[in-house]
């Protein structure tokens, strides 16, 4: 069985926050994400 995946565009806060979202509601999602920046946002 394929494994359910996810595709986030952004990697600021707000798509930070979505795959951070994602991961908490469904552990087992493939959550890849797409910026064209060598930075996403981040804290702890």
């Amino acid at each position: 069985m394929a494994r359910e995946k996810i595709i986030i565009v952004g990697g600021d806060a707000a798509g930070m926050s979505a795959a951070s979202q994602a991961r908490r509601r469904r552990p087992d999602l493939e959550i890849v994400v797409f910026e064209r920046t060598p930075y996403t946002s981040y804290s702890n």
